[in-house]
């Protein structure tokens, strides 16, 4: 007879999707104009957008799931990369200009699109 092992952990996809629209939300509020950049959009972008993201990930591919490995984690690097790039701005080290502010997000809407 036949052993295996049954999964019987939860599914990590509706963390890392409430990570990246969370965050995302929070940034186009911003972006619209409601409010400034602040803390909360930065530290949101590290932890739930990025940290939770990350975490997703790796349980996505602790699953199996190579598509959802990939995207979470990708994504979440995503959220930290522009968290690190807009503190960075804020203190005025290694500034980044709009020009390559808005080559960044062109890649990221081309990974996002493919």
């Amino acid at each position: 007879m036949e052993r295996s092992i049954k999964d019987t952990t939860a599914n990590p996809a509706p963390l890392g999707l409430l990570g990246f629209g969370t965050t995302t939300l929070l940034l186009n509020l911003h972006n619209a104009g409601l409010f400034e950049m602040n803390n909360m959009i930065l530290m949101m972008g590290l932890f739930y957008g990025g940290f939770a993201q990350i975490i997703a990930g790796i349980q996505e591919n602790r699953k199996g799931n190579t598509f959802g490995a990939t995207a979470f984690t990708s994504y979440g690097a995503f959220w930290w990369t522009l968290a690190g790039i807009l503190m960075l701005n804020n203190a005025g080290y290694l500034a980044t200009d709009h020009i390559a502010l808005g080559s960044y997000m062109f890649v990221w809407g081309l990974v996002t699109l493919i």
